[in-house]
Order: C-alpha cells, then structure tokens, then sequence
C-alpha cells in the first residue's frame, strides 16, 4: 500500500514540476521575473498589492521598482505553486523512509529534497541579484533536473511491469549520447533567455541577413559578472547577444542529428516503436516551435510552447533511458 501511494504522489508531483516549469517560463517571456522585487513576499505582503493603498504603501518601499500588477501576481503564483511542489517532495519522503521501501527510492527522495531546497535558494537569488543570467540558468536547469528525477522516481516506484524493456536496452548508448546533447541545448536556452538574445538574429535560417554575422563570443559567455547590476533586458552588445544566439542554432542542429537518429533507430523495431514515435514526434515539434519564435518576432504562446515541449523532450529521454538501463528480461 505504502509503494502504491509514494508512486502516485511521485506522479502528481511529476505533473506539478511540469506545471512549475512552464509557469516559470511564462513569467520569465512575460518580464515578470521581477514582478515582486523582495522574496518570499511581494512588496513585503504574502500575495501581492492590490488596494490602492497597499500600492501606494509599495511604491513608496520600493521607489526603483513601482507596482505593476499584472507582474506581480504572475510571480506570486509561480512561487505559491513551486511552494507545494515542496510539501510534494516532503510528502515523497516520508513515504519513502516506511516499511518495504526499496534502499535506492530512499536516496533518490532525499536527492531530490536537497536539490528542490537548492532550487527555493536559486529562486531567492534570481530576485535578489536582479536576474544574474548565471542564476536564471541555474534556476531553470535546477528545475529540469527536479522534473527529471522526479520522474525516475515515479518510474520506479510503479506496481507493474511495463513491456519490451529487453528491445530498449540495446539502445542504451544512444540515449546516454542524445540525453548529453539535448541538456547542453537546454542550457543554451537557458542563456539564451536570460541573456535576452533570442532575437538577436531576427530571420531564419541567415541571421541579420548573412550566413556568419559578426559575433562576440568571448563576451557572450562570461558566466559570472558584476554584482548590483540590473540585468533585466540584458546588458551584453548585439555581436555578443548573437553569438548566444548562433550557438544555440547550431547545437540544434546535433540535437536534430543525434535525437533524430535514435528516433528512426527505435522506429525500426516494433517493440521501441512507441518510443520513436514519441521522440520523434516532440523533437520536430521542437524544430518548428524554435524556428517560428524567429519568423514571428518571440510570440508569448510560442515561446511558452518551446519551453514546455523541450521539457517534455527531456522527460522522453530519461523515460527512454529507464526503460534502457532495467536489467531484468
């Protein structure tokens, strides 16, 4: 009884890292990242300002950063939903240190204690330190790794045994490859977004007209800078932003390549077909989500869509990866 319910409060809290993860991203395309300029309060209230008097109260505490609203709440639920994906995971261990449950579950739910206590630090600092784009990054990857394992743990604990795990085990390599590439694409993402470069190349498949524009890169991956600067719309140079850019561009296309190829692999065989089918179907998703940020100008809907599908990319690929790594026929 004790594994059947850590494995359905692991599911739910699989769901609600998704749902944490796509919000942030909402409220990172949305510049509401400092929608409340204190932490863990906004403006000093457990919500946010609302009354008119409270936003004048708020104004006058905060005069570098006056009350928007509309921003405001966006971080404020952000926070509030990633507060009970905390009680989830503390909910996960105690479950996990009852009778019956397996050594390896233990350590894991403690792991991912650890990391999601990390994460609320990361979050306070991406407040405080004013969208330090080092910070923003770590953040968003934090969460990732939080969804990830959450993941492998709900993968774990399940009551029954799913089938064909023999035929993915000979892709085993291939997983491990595509799962190495495909994080080093999130966390170009990452510094992509938080550096604000995401059109600094404004058309597809050239950018700024030309196949090599001039670019920066010394600048554009300096990962720690000075404290006390606002970093709110980006502080790095236009050669530098598309150097972020076009790295971006091109690791996607080993992504494309990599992810690709273990696609049509698993295509093949009709045992991991569902599993090629799958990856194949979100990572070309993926493709046309990124191009058409570009050919549209970064709309909010779009960019949100290629956050959550590179997500659910990841959690493929870890699925894939267990399925792989189960040594039993």
């Amino acid at each position: 009884m004790t594994s059947s319910t850590l494995h359905r409060v692991a599911v739910v809290a699989v769901v609600v890292a998704f749902a944490v993860i796509v919000l942030g991203a909402y409220v990172r395309l949305s510049h509401a990242g400092l929608g409340c300029p204190d932490w863990p309060g906004c403006y000093g209230e457990l919500t946010w300002p609302v009354e008119s008097h409270a936003i004048e109260a708020a104004n006058s505490a905060f005069p570098e950063r006056p009350v928007d609203v509309g921003k405001a709440w966006k971080e404020m639920v952000h926070r509030y939903l990633a507060g009970f994906l905390v009680l989830l995971v503390v909910a996960i261990n105690v479950l996990a240190w009852r009778r019956g449950v397996a050594p390896r579950i233990r350590v894991l739910a403690g792991v991912v204690l650890g990391l999601i206590l990390f994460q609320a630090l990361l979050g306070m600092w991406t407040v405080t330190l004013k969208l330090k784009p080092i910070i923003v990054m770590a953040h968003l990857l934090g969460g990732l790794a939080t969804f990830s394992l959450l993941l492998w743990l709900s993968l774990g604990t399940r009551p029954y045994t799913p089938p064909a795990r023999q035929a993915y085990r000979r892709f085993r390599g291939a997983i491990l490859l595509g799962l190495g590439v495909l994080v080093l694409q999130l966390a170009l993402g990452g510094w992509t977004s938080a550096n604000y470069a995401a059109l600094a190349c404004p058309d597809f498949p050239t950018c700024q007209g030309q196949a090599w524009p001039e670019m920066n890169f010394r600048d554009a991956f300096v990962l720690w800078r000075e404290i006390g600067v606002d970093y709110e719309g980006g502080v790095l140079d236009l050669p530098s932003r598309t150097a972020i850019q076009m790295s971006h561009r091109l690791w996607a296309v080993a992504v494309l390549t990599v992810l690709g190829l273990l696609a049509i692999g698993l295509l093949r065989q009709r045992a991991t077909r569902p599993g090629g089918a799958l990856l194949g179907v979100l990572l070309l998703s993926q493709v046309t989500l990124g191009i058409l940020n570009v050919w549209l100008f970064l709309p909010l809907p779009n960019a949100v869509a290629h956050n959550a599908t590179g997500a659910l990319l990841l959690a493929t690929m870890v699925w894939l990866l267990h399925r792989a790594r189960d040594p039993n026929p």
